[in-house]
């Protein structure tokens, strides 16, 4: 197998932006680009652009009927007949409105997450990356959460279908992973782990420690669901302990991981206290994983986020530079120290940027304000953390 990592990359992803204040906005991918391309972490020949999932790929998850919803919604001004039938498949709300082009920008979404995989599973990459990817809320009859296709769930179920190979998926995004969860609830060769806000306080509501699988498929859902306002040290002890216990004891073929990077302290929609340096960490941890587990084959896709400015662009540059072993993923995981991010990307960025631009790939957050509660959190995180993999 070749060591080399790939990136996959289209404009048509640019597209999925549902209106002009919502907080999902595609902006994100152009300013993490930037910043690696800034950086000197990306060449041309690392680049690959995928062609968009036909109907019979997103029939793998999807329903024949919602799929058809969608794609009548997605016209400039949709009949009569899709709009009435828009809340039946959960694309009437306000976290998930149906827009122009829907349909073509998410099944553009869709194959980048499933070239990845082929890269990965062929044996053409060691490490594919999509950071365009992780659209997780997305049910096979509905969409939600920002979600309309589920391209983590299609990209695992077409490794299913062409290499049988068992995977693990890995969703560190603050939000539970639930549509790729209950897609596999029963598969005894897909274990989902999902690192999340309890959804006892946060959207989708879903996530607890008793989410198990049903089935043949009981004992390979795994949620580690933490308490609000968790920082650095308790999100990644409770990762650490639990991710290397399932991984040991799933022994995947390969892995697939969603970087959702909004439990960061900067995130709106979320209540965790993190900073950039659980960024760094679990990419760092998830490559040495699929070193030792799965000789290598490591898939990315992105995820939520939404201080679009501050975060994102720092979060998912880190996954690439994990991925390629670039200097500065080295500098930060083997000396712990931080280093600065591009002046050109500053410089670039800063008079459109409604906040004041980080100057370094890393937080200083000594002048954040403590956690009065901490000691609590991080007792019931520790809590949580082994009811999470006592029965492994």
């Amino acid at each position: 197998m070749t060591d080399k990592a790939l990136y996959i990359h289209h404009q048509e992803a640019s597209r999925y932006k549902f209106n002009k204040d919502h907080p999902f906005d595609p902006m994100r991918l152009t300013l993490t680009h930037s910043l690696l391309q800034a950086a000197n972490a990306l060449t041309d020949s690392q680049c690959r652009q995928p062609v968009p999932a036909d109907d019979e790929l997103l029939k793998l998850v999807h329903r024949p009927d919602y799929i058809d919803a969608v794609h009548s919604l997605s016209a400039d001004k949709p009949d009569a007949e899709a709009i009435h039938r828009a809340a039946q498949y959960g694309l009437d709300t306000d976290d998930t409105p149906y827009f122009p082009g829907m349909h073509e920008s998410t099944a553009a979404i869709v194959g980048g997450s499933v070239l990845a995989a082929d890269l990965v599973m062929s044996g053409q990459a060691r490490h594919a990356y999509h950071m365009a990817g992780g659209l997780h809320h997305a049910f096979p009859d509905r969409g939600a959460g920002f979600c309309v296709y589920n391209d983590a769930a299609i990209a695992i179920a077409h490794i299913r279908k062409q290499y049988g190979a068992r995977v693990l998926y890995i969703d560190t995004d603050v939000h539970h992973g639930d549509g790729v969860q209950w897609t596999f609830y029963a598969d005894p060769d897909v274990c989902t782990y999902s690192i999340h806000e309890t959804g006892k306080f946060l959207f989708p509501g879903t996530g607890f420690v008793s989410e198990r699988g049903i089935d043949a498929g009981f004992g390979t859902t795994i949620n580690v669901p933490v308490e609000p306002y968790t920082e650095d040290e308790s999100w990644l002890a409770s990762f650490a302990a639990t991710i290397e216990k399932v991984t040991e004891v799933f022994k995947p073929d390969v892995i697939v991981s969603q970087h959702g990077c909004d439990a960061h302290a900067y995130d709106p929609l979320s209540h965790i206290h993190c900073s950039m340096r659980i960024y760094q960490a679990m990419p760092a941890l998830i490559h040495q994983l699929a070193h030792r587990y799965t000789d290598g084959r490591w898939i990315a896709v992105g995820g939520g986020g939404y201080d679009i400015w501050r975060v994102v662009p720092r979060a998912w540059a880190l996954v690439w530079l994990e991925m390629t072993d670039h200097p500065i993923a080295v500098q930060l995981r083997e000396q712990m120290s931080n280093e600065a991010l591009p002046q050109e990307w500053i410089d670039s960025w800063a008079a459109d940027s409604p906040e004041e631009l980080p100057t370094h790939w890393l937080d200083d957050s000594s002048s954040w304000q403590p956690i009065p509660r901490r000691s609590e959190i991080e007792a019931r995180n520790r809590d949580i953390a082994a009811l999470a993999i006592q029965q492994l």
